[in-house]
């Protein structure tokens, strides 16, 4: 399939994902052709000229295979397909077909750790019975105690309970996540020939990258005796050993994975182009990006930090120092389907940790009431900073009409299965994945006839993309110009910093780029003076050669 030269350079430019602005589209709360209250590919289709009016140069799909939803897509029951209530892959090419028109390069999501339990191979597994071939493809093993009662180890589900489940014969397979997630075993041949003909699939009908799923999860010590992790239960980045000898995540043994990977990409022209979630240390993330390996890797510690001038500058250092490292580029996220909206996190409490976050999504976001016109304030001054650094930026769908976090959802709506695995103590990822309102008023804002699978808020058409085109002030807008402002400005990789530590110190984060344009982003409560020259573009006005609070603008000296 050809491709047309578009936002992110020509056709065959291998390196057009270093500066360019991915969009992610959860394809279930996207938009919905048919009717049936789920997202689906010609939905995608049907909006991606919106897609490339707002100016990036990507959109990379969550899953869209065949799935019983366990984990909202991410128990993958067939690699090579598309599920039948998303569409099929005629129209998945015909998705791919718009986009090569409209100047788009088309990214999806492979899922390397688990597949689904309905998937073939696992199934064959469960039939088969112990010791079989079929078994050598998952983590099967004798439970310990009487009888083997008890699982093999002490090793928890990220998604809570043990991650080990029996089977009807006795034994207990591995699930890191869900119990309908049971974890390949990457020892396997025929698991990595597999995926190598998932990637020549995907590549062939015309996909430019991957978005690769816990990348850092692959390899696993699972020679005998399997070792408890005791008192080191916890999966957190920084609870995994620095020399990579955790037995399930980050071991250097993932490398060699995607080295054969590498090869797969460079069979094309350009190379494919991969990026790792990779919750690993930040000193161990550099191996995923590498030239040999994946290509890149998302730096999350931007969307985590605190909106503090000083913690940002030193986050930045360090995120453009570990690329270099790489050979890469850095990444820079606000949002995604796993995480609380930016603009709602921005509305609560400067102090409030990922903790707090968890604990107050529990009262549905009423305890503390959010300040959502300050959060929202808060995120265009990010979302400016963000799209001024070099590397290349991860939207999220939504995140150009300034949605919030849906925080009211009943415990009965919920779908993710964290609330039930955690036994209701963690509320989950539904509220960043309500489908998104298109039009202000009609059906479903616009989605699509049927009821969507999760609800939308009363007054959740007042977002609406078809209220916000056209007006200056919104937040459609002001991404459509920041885009349209950046393929001019971002013209290579360097950083200068300016402005005095002192300023830095009192909340103010300034740094040019080539060509001589400034952007200063006042983080803090009281105004700052503004530099003298052009304003290009503000998140807020400007007022008498000052910088308001929370105001990011990006200007040209003479």
């Amino acid at each position: 399939m050809s491709q047309r030269p578009g936002p992110a350079g020509p056709p065959n430019d291998a390196g057009w994902w270093r500066q360019a602005v991915i969009y992610q589209v959860y394809p279930r709360s996207f938009a919905d052709a048919d009717g049936d209250g789920l997202g689906d590919l010609p939905g995608v289709t049907s909006c991606l000229p919106h897609l490339a009016d707002l100016g990036v140069d990507a959109v990379w799909l969550s899953p869209f295979y065949p799935s019983e939803l366990a984990d909202g897509g991410y128990d993958v029951a067939d690699y090579r397909n598309v599920d039948p209530r998303l569409g099929t892959l005629d129209d998945f090419d015909a998705m791919v077909t718009e986009a090569d028109r409209l100047g788009l390069r088309i990214m999806v999501d492979i899922v390397p750790n688990h597949s689904s339990d309905q998937h073939l191979w696992f199934q064959e597994a469960l039939a088969a019975g112990r010791g079989s071939a079929a078994r050598e493809r998952y983590v099967f093993r004798e439970g310990r105690g009487e009888g083997g009662g008890l699982p093999p180890t002490d090793w928890p589900s990220s998604f809570g309970g043990p991650a080990w489940t029996r089977v009807a014969d006795g034994q207990w397979y591995l699930h890191l996540y869900a119990p309908e997630q049971p974890d390949f075993n990457w020892d396997h041949p025929e698991v990595r020939e597999d995926f190598h003909r998932t990637l020549r699939f995907w590549s062939d009908r015309g996909v430019s990258g991957f978005r690769i799923d816990v990348a850092h999860g692959l390899a696993k010590d699972l020679a005998e005796p399997l070792r408890d992790l005791g008192a080191d239960l916890s999966y957190q980045p920084d609870d995994l050993p620095e020399d990579g000898s955790h037995p399930l995540w980050d071991r250097d043994a993932v490398h060699e994975i995607y080295r054969g990977w590498r090869q797969v990409f460079d069979e094309y022209t350009p190379p494919r182009f991969a990026v790792a979630e990779a919750w690993v240390r930040p000193s161990r993330r550099t191996a995923y990006a590498s030239p040999h390996g994946l290509g890149q890797a998302f730096n999350f510690d931007f969307l985590g930090a605190r909106l503090n001038a000083s913690q940002l500058r030193a986050t930045i250092d360090d995120a453009l120092a570990d690329a270099r490292e790489a050979g890469a580029t850095s990444t820079w996220v606000l949002s995604n389907h796993d995480v609380v909206r930016h603009p709602t996190r921005y509305a609560l409490p400067d102090h409030f940790t990922k903790q707090d976050i968890a604990a107050w999504l529990l009262t549905d976001g009423q305890d503390p009431r959010p300040d959502m016109d300050l959060g929202l304030r808060k995120a265009r001054a990010a979302t400016l900073l963000m799209l001024a650094l070099p590397g290349s930026a991860y939207l999220y769908q939504g995140e150009e009409l300034g949605l919030p976090e849906v925080t009211g959802l009943a415990r009965e709506e919920l779908r993710d299965p964290i609330w039930v695995r955690s036994g209701g103590t963690v509320k989950g990822r539904d509220g960043c994945r309500v489908p998104l309102p298109w039009t202000h008023d009609g059906a479903h804002y616009g989605f699509g006839t049927g009821e969507p699978w999760l609800p939308q808020p009363a007054g959740w058409g007042s977002y609406a993309a078809d209220l916000q085109r056209g007006d200056a002030d919104s937040v459609l807008e002001l991404y459509r110009a920041a885009l349209r402002l950046r393929r001019d400005l971002v013209v290579d990789e360097e950083l200068t910093w300016a402005g005095s530590a002192s300023q830095t110190e009192s909340g103010l984060l300034h740094f040019t780029r080539t060509g001589g344009w400034h952007a200063v982003s006042n983080l803090s409560y009281q105004s700052a003076a503004l530099p003298e020259g052009e304003v290009l573009l503000s998140s807020g006005p400007p007022a008498d050669g000052q910088l308001p609070p929370w105001t990011t603008v990006w200007l040209r000296t003479a």
